[in-house]
């Protein structure tokens, strides 16, 4: 996921691109609320989103088919295992990997998918109206996406796709080693096991795994993963603000919007380009009763995974230096 300046917007025109996302996402917000089905505000829509209309030949705005398409399936593995397990070791272990090896499987760039996974796990949704929603919801991008690619081309408002751009896309989704999986998944079992300990049943909150996949499997090409201390301050913020939101305006559009301009500003505050932290923000919306626990709980569940990360990457370089 880069955010190179040859592939994203001028800063006029990626005001422009956050507008629109704003819009987007209060739309997503509205039509949510005037069917009563939640389930359509998919958080992670706040993610796709700004970066696909702020990054028009991003890998994500390149994908449109698997734009759409990734997290329904996803969404689908999710029901089918909230429908018949638990929330546990197993269920979240199974839903996690499933819906990461359909990611790969397919070849998708759509991290996101994987809460979209999850989500229903950690909420308790096991309505078969989620997949659907979800899939509106991202058909919807997808259209958006390639009219506003098409428009920043003819206005020449960004670079044409350079063949880095294409090497970036294959690194993406061809990480050099298989121990990033390893690494993810203990940590998903051990974030499982805080949860069961501490009852904060959002210190796994499911843009966290998203995180963690580009983290561990993409790192070098990563925009966080290079300033990993920053991430549990930002995610506190984008959470505290989409709660801070929910209260003071409820479920509506303006409220949603007003999340999403909440985790842009954050995200700017630290200089940080990690979509994931705008679905934080949009959780709440999407929670029964939402407290303060939930901030306190992303930022447990963010400055666990931190951690995780850098003993990773300080074992994987020990690693890479005795055999290599």
């Amino acid at each position: 996921m880069r955010a190179d300046d040859e592939i994203a917007l001028g800063r006029w025109h990626r005001l422009a691109a956050e507008l629109i996302t704003l819009i987007y996402i209060a739309v997503i917000a509205e039509i949510a609320s005037a069917t009563g089905a939640f389930y359509v505000m998919f958080p992670e829509l706040g993610a796709l989103s700004h970066d696909v209309l702020t990054r028009p030949r991003g890998t994500w705005a390149r994908s449109p088919l698997m734009l759409a398409i990734t997290p329904f399936l996803t969404a689908v593995i999710g029901i089918v295992f909230t429908r018949i397990l638990p929330y546990g070791f197993v269920s979240v272990l199974l839903t996690v990997g499933s819906a990461v090896a359909l990611i790969m499987l397919l070849r998708s760039p759509i991290a996101p998918a994987i809460s979209a996974g999850l989500l229903p796990l950690v909420l308790g949704v096991k309505s078969w109206w989620y997949p659907p929603g979800v899939l509106l919801g991202t058909v919807l991008l997808c259209a958006l996406s390639i009219l506003w690619e098409r428009i920043s081309v003819a206005q020449n408002w960004l670079e044409p796709l350079t063949a880095a751009d294409v090497v970036d896309e294959t690194l993406e989704q061809n990480p050099a080693t298989s121990y990033w999986l390893v690494a993810l998944m203990l940590f998903v079992a051990m974030a499982v096991l805080v949860v069961k300990l501490t009852g904060l049943r959002f210190v796994l909150f499911p843009p966290l795994v998203v995180i963690g996949f580009e983290m561990f499997g993409h790192t070098a090409i990563c925009p966080w993963a290079k300033r990993p201390l920053f991430l549990p301050a930002a995610c506190f913020l984008t959470a505290a603000g989409g709660l801070l939101f929910w209260n003071l305006l409820g479920v509506g559009p303006v409220a949603a919007g007003c999340s999403i301009a909440c985790g842009m500003a954050v995200l700017r505050l630290f200089d940080l380009h990690v979509p994931p932290a705008l679905a934080v923000g949009l959780i709440p919306f999407v929670m029964d009763s939402p407290t303060i626990a939930y901030p306190i709980s992303v930022g447990i569940g963010t400055l666990l995974m931190t951690l995780w990360f850098l003993l990773y990457q300080s074992f994987f370089r020990r690693y890479e230096r005795e055999y290599h």
